[in-house]
This record gives C-alpha cells, sequence and structure tokens, in this order.
C-alpha cells in the first residue's frame, strides 16, 4: 500500500502511473548499487533515502548491490562501511545483499548469446584507438576492421580471453550496435576488458570483467529491479540499459533519472574527494569537516536529519545547488528536540564573586530538557565565588543595543542569581584577565523577589568544579560556496580557517559523556563528543552553531 504521507515526485508519479496500468504487477523494487571503491557521501544519502523509502511507502522490496566490476580499485573497507553508513541511515535490505560478480557466470553466458547472435565481437584495437574510431559530436564513427570476424573467431577469442591467454589491454568485447548513432553510447560499447587481478570475492577466477553499462542493467533484471534509479548523468545510458535487456529478451526493468545532489562549500567528485584525504588537507574520510557519512557522523549529524534535509529538497530532473544551510537547517532543527541542555565557556573569563562567602558551596537542580516540559530529567549544578563566564560576555564599554555584562551593569546567571560588575582586573598588556561583582542572594534561582528585571541571561560554570575540554569548532572546508566557479582549482580555495580548536571548560554533568553523545551547549550551539576523547581528556566537536541571533 502506497504511504501518501511522503510528498509526490515525478518518480512517485512514474510508480503511481505503473501500479494504475498493472505494469509489473503493482510491484516495486528499488535498490541502491555502490561501487565499493571509497566512501559514502551526502549525495549517496539522497539516493539511499530516496531508493529506500520508495520501495518502504509502496510495499516493496529494496538491495543493495554493489557493482564490484572493478577488482583494482575495490576494498572490503569499502564494503564493510557503505554497509555501515547505509544502516545507519536507517535503510534495511532484509538480507538482499548482493553483489555484481553474484551474476559473473550468467553475465558471461549472456555474452556468449549476443556473440551468437551476431550482436558483440572481439576487438582488437587500443583504447585510444577506441576512442578515435568512435568519432566526434559531428562525425559518425568508423567501425573497427575487426567488427566483423565470424561468430566462430569471436566465441573462440572471448573463451581465450576468460582463460588468461592475452595481455591486458589487447582485447576487449564490444556490442555491435551501430558505429553511426547519435547517441555515442550506441557506438559499439565496450562490454569486457581483460585484467589479470585479483578480485576481492572471486580471487583469480576470472581474466575478463564486465563493463559497468554491460553489468548493470542485467544484474537489475536477475534481481526483478522494477524501477531502477540513478542520476542524470547515466540519462543517455538508459538507451544502452534497454538495448542490452531487449536483446536479451531478459525481464525488463524501467531506468529512471533524477539530478544528483550538489552542495555549495563541497566538490562531490570521487576523485577529488580522494586528493582531499590522500595529499592531507582533511585528516581522513571520518574528518567532521568532511560531508562523507562518516565525517558527518562524527560531527554530530543523526540520520533522522539527514532523511529530514533529503526530504526538503525533494527529487527533480533538473541540476541545481543545494546551500549548505539547509542541511545545517535540518540537524539544528532535530537536535533542537532531542539533546538536553548544558553550560559550556569555551572562551574563559574569570568572576570573582566578592560578597559571595568564601569557601561555601552549593548546588541548583536545573533541567536538562527545558525545551521539553514532559520530560523531568535533572542535575545538579555546583557554584561558588569564583566562576567563568564567556569572555564575549562581557564589553567593558557596551555598544548601545548590549544586554549583557558590563561595569554597573546586571545580568542573569543561567539558574543562579543576579550579578553586576563592579571592577575589572587587566594585565601588564592591558587585557582583562579577571572580573569582580556583587550577587544578589535574593534572586536564587534567577528571578528577584522585587520584581526588578536583567536583560541579559549569560551562561557560566564553577571554577573549582569546571573540567576542562577540547572544542574543535569547524567552518567550511572551502572559503567559496562554488569552490571551482569560473575553471578555478578547488585547492585553491580552500579554507585556512575551517578548524579552530579552543580550551574550554565545560559543566561537571559532562564527567560521564560518551563518544557520540550530543549536547546543546546553550547559547553556542550543538556539540558531539568526539572518538578522540579519552578518560583524561574530554573532546567535543561542534555539529553546528545555533541560528545567528543578537543576545
Amino acid at each position: 500500500m502506497t504511504d501518501t504521507t511522503n510528498p509526490s515526485n515525478f518518480i512517485r508519479s512514474i510508480i503511481d502511473e505503473d501500479n494504475a496500468t498493472g505494469k509489473y504487477d503493482g510491484h516495486v523494487h528499488t535498490r541502491f548499487p555502490p561501487e565499493p571503491n571509497g566512501y559514502l557521501h551526502i549525495g549517496h544519502a539522497k539516493s539511499i533515502n530516496l531508493n529506500y523509502g520508495l520501495a518502504r511507502d509502496y510495499g516493496g522490496l529494496f538491495n543493495l548491490r554493489f557493482d564490484d566490476t572493478n577488482p583494482e580499485k575495490e576494498e572490503q573497507e569499502y564494503i564493510d562501511a557503505i554497509m555501515e553508513d547505509a544502516r545507519w541511515l536507517g535503510a534495511d535490505w532484509d538480507g538482499r545483499l548482493y553483489h555484481a560478480s553474484d551474476y559473473f557466470e550468467q553475465l558471461y553466458e549472456w555474452a556468449e548469446k549476443l556473440i551468437k547472435d551476431g550482436k558483440a565481437y572481439v576487438d582488437d584495437l587500443s583504447a585510444d584507438e577506441i576512442r578515435e574510431y568512435r568519432g566526434t559530436l559531428t562525425e559518425p564513427g568508423r567501425n573497427s576492421p575487426y567488427r566483423d570476424r565470424s561468430v566462430e573467431e569471436n566465441l573462440d577469442l572471448f573463451r581465450r580471453m576468460r582463460a588468461g591467454e592475452f595481455a591486458e589491454g589487447s582485447r576487449v568485447l564490444r556490442a555491435k550496435i551501430d558505429m553511426a548513432s547519435p547517441f555515442f553510447v550506441l557506438r559499439d560499447p565496450v562490454m569486457y576488458r581483460i585484467l589479470h587481478a585479483k578480485h576481492p570475492r572471486t580471487g583469480h577466477a576470472w581474466h575478463i570483467y564486465p563493463t559497468y553499462d554491460w553489468a548493470h542493467g542485467q544484474s537489475d533484471s536477475i534481481e526483478g529491479i522494477t524501477h531502477s534509479i540513478c542520476t542524470l548523468e547515466f540519462e543517455n545510458n538508459r538507451r544502452l540499459y534497454d538495448w542490452f535487456q531487449e536483446a536479451l529478451g531478459i525481464r525488463r526493468s524501467q531506468q529512471i533519472e533524477f539530478a544528483r545532489l550538489n552542495l555549495t562549500y563541497t566538490v562531490m567528485s570521487k576523485r577529488k574527494m580522494i586528493k582531499l584525504v590522500k595529499d592531507g588537507y582533511v585528516d581522513d574520510w571520518d574528518d567532521p569537516r568532511f560531508w562523507t557519512l562518516r565525517g558527518l557522523r562524527r560531527r554530530g549529524y543523526t540520520p533522522e536529519a539527514i532523511r529530514a534535509f533529503t526530504e526538503t529538497i525533494g527529487v527533480s530532473k533538473a541540476n541545481s545547488t543545494v546551500d549548505y544551510a539547509l542541511l545545517e537547517n535540518a540537524v539544528r532543527e532535530d537536535l533542537n528536540i532531542r539533546t538536553p541542555r548544558v553550560m559550556a565557556v569555551l572562551d574563559p573569563l574569570k568572576v570573582v564573586i566578592e560578597n559571595y562567602p568564601k569557601g561555601k558551596e552549593e548546588e541548583f537542580d536545573v533541567p536538562f530538557f527545558k525545551q521539553d516540559k514532559t520530560r523531568e530529567e535533572s542535575r545538579s549544578l555546583p557554584f561558588s565565588r569564583e566562576i567563568y563566564i564567556e569572555r564575549g560576555d562581557f564589553m567593558e564599554e557596551p555598544v548601545k543595543g548590549y544586554n549583557r555584562l558590563a561595569p554597573e551593569v546586571e545580568v542573569r546567571l543561567m539558574s543562579a542569581y543576579f550579578i553586576a560588575c563592579t571592577g575589572v582586573v587587566k594585565d601588564a598588556a592591558g587585557r582583562i584577565v579577571e572580573l569582580r561583582a556583587v550577587y544578589d542572594p535574593a534572586t536564587r534561582g534567577g528571578t528577584s523577589s522585587d520584581g526588578r528585571k536583567v536583560k541579559g541571561t549569560i551562561q557560566w560554570v564553577s571554577a573549582e568544579h569546571a573540567i576542562p575540554a577540547e572544542v574543535r569548532l569547524f567552518e567550511p572546508l572551502f572559503a567559496k560556496p562554488y569552490p571551482e566557479e569560473n575553471g578555478e582549482n578547488f585547492l585553491d580555495n580552500l579554507n585556512a580557517n575551517s578548524l579552530t580548536v579552543v580550551d574550554a571548560l565545560v559543566e561537571p554533568s559532562l564527567a560521564t559523556a560518551q563518544p557520540g553523545d550530543k549536547f546543546q551547549f546553550v547559547r553556542d550551539g550543538y556539540f558531539c563528543v568526539d572518538p578522540d576523547t579519552t578518560a583524561d581528556r574530554l573532546v567535543f566537536n561542534r555539529t553546528v552553531s545555533l541560528k545567528d541571533t543578537w543576545r
């Protein structure tokens, strides 16, 4: 049954029409077919959520299939990481985990069928010669001199290619379609190439490997995929996809193309992302500045936020670039609901409350979820004579509209007391190193008995009880929203300030925080405990700042 609560798009409209006409007997079966030669990024998340979401909403099936047709670039590390990331996003293939290599024998048999039907041939042209013979956009291609080999010769050569008799690059198997076609993809595309490489799953059993264009559609057919959903760069390939299935007389699948995700302040090219990692521009694939799923997860993004983001941007046929702010807004809205509020001071400035008794300590019971009155969890916050506040929450000569601490100005210490600044202590260079203040004992809990109001509320931590923490503040990896605009080298637009590390002080309730735990540091943003955290040192990553407002 269709879930009508999800917003419609042109793909859903196609499926609705297919179901209305009885095509595929009302069945919906989708798949996500990654190549196991890298890590997933936010663009893959759009595809996973789309394919899995369609299968779920239409009561259909979803497969995860690895397109493992290039053994020179594939590693088990990538396979494991892709499955982990897909599960983290919420995709469930319910045991339907497949590999293109599962079908190598069937693909080979079908290739022989095309040879026997006169629709494929073994070509001895080099890769450069094949490109030359293919022609141009304005000129038709030329037939290879080997195009008219007999069926018997082609079968003999193809079988010997499989047996490993020939050198890499010496021969390929090509489909025999139309070298004069206006569509390059139909100008006798390559189906198999010789590679004497060990495959992660099949070892040295094969010396020839299918191309993506040959393996893709036939794998869909074998698995009973009804709607083969892919990005727009494969739109022209649909003609070849259909030609192969029709020539073989096998179950047909329908390829549907949608616009890939382009995001400001990023590059989505796998080659360029690999360069960023290999050349040390980011620390690794899980660097929190990276838009890989591992990087986003480490930074503190949730699968719910990413799903909300992909639903917000929708699905279209037109290429466009999405503002990174939409992704940030999605995680901000999600974390606003789920995270406990705690206090942290990222740039500490000491305050001595001179009329608070020396040696005295007290505690305030403060809720973790002030935003959710149905939740009762709280913690005890210790308070003492010496506290730390944010340096930015004090201004010696306040400008108009400034509502935080200033000389002779009273503010509220969140959930504690009203204080007023009475003095400023500076070092020899004139930098403020300490403030003196007084508090009003009658304002315990942050309200006054006489009804007077204060305009500013600031966070604080007790100097004696605060816990040191390393806090990593992130900005976009690139300084420009379009790093390759006007043909620029994306490496020239790297942001030198993409990472700032500060020594902060956090409230003592965070002493037991574990990697992956998420919090809102009130008035600062949302933060996640980093895996670099040890028993002796807390490390937090800023996931996203709060909305920009003058406080």
